[in-house]
């Protein structure tokens, strides 16, 4: 049976209504607004020191008491085993997404430098790195374990994973439009290259260690290392660039994932995922197709969602 679906304890009528898709995704939104509460408060205290280091301390209590909320969630509400955030080969996953992150971003400012699009006129010191590495834990953990962990998820469960995978990548894109510097082409990008990237690396892993690793390396690839904007807000990085050329090229002033190279390259890359995926019989159907029978659908994530969870 699929552990994305919670199990029931006596299918009573308040169990089926808390446990409807929709319902049951708004009281996660509702725990997780509680985690980010407690969290923002942990990392004001953390704040107040003067150290920019600090900014990885905090980062680090933000995502903690994401993931024991997402776990706390998993366990107690929807009565399922929490695989995708099982400890046992999480490091392995983990450096597998942040290389992968890394390295679609280098291939992207590349090309962009290539085209003489980005230009490295000085450096800074180690010490910038301190707020973008703390920035990045939190954007890693939080958004992944926000739109897949429970959005996609969820709706996966519901709907199929195609659907799922269209809903959460339009709701990613949208969220990115509050942003500073954010503009439609903006949210549009990234939709489709990092919605559906992640969405994808989530379906072939059946887990979020990798797409938060992924997540994490991109965002401090763009800022800490390149000095590019990350989604709209301007960060110091170790290189100092000089940023020249059509917005289609260089993304403009909300960063390279708003450009062309990055639609393609990441894209092309998602799309490979979810190739992969569709061979390795991880792509669930809706819920209406799954009934009457054990194959395909409820039984793709549990034979994908290896290690150890939590037990019910």
């Amino acid at each position: 049976m699929n552990p994305s679906i919670a199990k029931p304890r006596g299918k009573t009528l308040l169990w089926r209504i808390l446990h409807f898709p929709l319902i049951t995704l708004v009281v996660a939104i509702g725990v997780m607004m509680g985690a980010s509460v407690v969290a923002t408060s942990l990392a004001a205290v953390v704040g107040a020191r003067s150290d920019s280091h600090w900014a990885i301390v905090g980062g680090s209590l933000v995502a903690g008491v994401f993931v024991i909320a997402y776990i706390g969630f998993g366990r107690f509400f929807e009565h399922r085993l929490v695989t995708d955030l099982a400890l046992k080969g999480a490091a392995l996953e983990l450096i597998m997404g942040l290389a992968i992150g890394a390295g679609l971003f280098c291939a992207v400012v590349g090309v962009i430098a290539l085209l003489g699009g980005y230009q490295v006129i000085g450096t800074q010191p180690a010490d910038v790195l301190y707020p973008i590495i703390g920035i990045s834990i939190v954007s890693g953990v939080t958004e992944e374990i926000m739109l897949r962990g429970l959005f996609f998820r969820i709706i996966e469960g519901w709907l199929g994973s195609w659907v799922a995978l269209v809903l959460s990548a339009a709701l990613f894109g949208a969220l990115h439009l509050g942003n500073p510097n954010a503009t439609l082409v903006a949210g549009g990008a990234i939709a489709i290259e990092a919605g559906v990237m992640l969405a994808a690396i989530y379906m072939v892993t059946r887990r979020l260690w990798a797409a938060i690793g992924l997540h994490a390396a991109w965002n401090f690839t763009q800022g800490g290392i390149f000095g590019i904007p990350v989604s709209g807000t301007d960060v110091q990085g170790l290189l100092v660039p000089r940023i020249s050329g059509p917005e289609l090229l260089t993304g403009g002033d909300f960063g390279a994932e708003a450009s062309l190279p990055a639609m393609l390259i990441c894209t092309a890359f998602g799309i490979g995922l979810l190739v992969l995926a569709s061979r390795r019989g991880q792509v669930i159907k809706p819920y209406w197709a799954r009934r009457g029978s054990t194959a395909a659908g409820e039984d793709v994530a549990a034979g994908a969602s290896s290690g150890a969870g939590v037990q019910s």
